[in-house]
């Protein structure tokens, strides 16, 4: 059994958990219903998921998307902001004042994650296949305003 995730490439369906031999626990798929999971067998996933297999595509979006992961990572550090966690992924955590927090919520998309101690707010920030340079000027041009 192995896992793909596919949400920052831009599959169709975010992820695949993928079974080998048939060797799926029995009770999986109804499990998995039961829990609100969309269940997708058979030849419409499997051919999106080796559409992205092809020519490297899914190891070159994937980079893309960590490489600005890194880069935002580096902008929020370089502005002084803290990190609730050191993530390696696409996704980076930040702690930021309310005040901030509220200011870029009127202009950009993100998560709040959590309180922090203080006035403070745990936030979510996501970089996909899609993510642009540009994007992370925008970025850097709102935090610094």
């Amino acid at each position: 059994m192995f896992y793909i995730g596919g949400t920052k490439i831009g599959a169709l369906c975010g992820e695949a958990v993928v079974f080998t031999n048939r060797r799926a626990h029995k009770h999986f798929f109804s499990i998995q219903k039961q829990h609100g999971a969309v269940i997708a067998k058979g030849a419409l996933i499997g051919l999106q998921f080796e559409a992205l297999f092809t020519d490297d595509l899914y190891f070159q979006l994937a980079r893309h998307a960590n490489e600005m992961a890194k880069r935002m990572k580096e902008l929020f550090k370089r502005l002084g902001f803290e990190f609730y966690l050191d993530s390696p992924t696409n996704q980076q955590f930040v702690i930021l004042p309310n005040a901030v927090v509220e200011r870029l919520s009127q202009q950009i998309e993100f998560t709040h994650w959590g309180q922090a101690s203080g006035h403070r707010t745990i936030c979510r920030f996501v970089t996909s296949w899609a993510t642009t340079e540009e994007e992370l000027r925008e970025l850097e041009r709102i935090l610094n305003a």
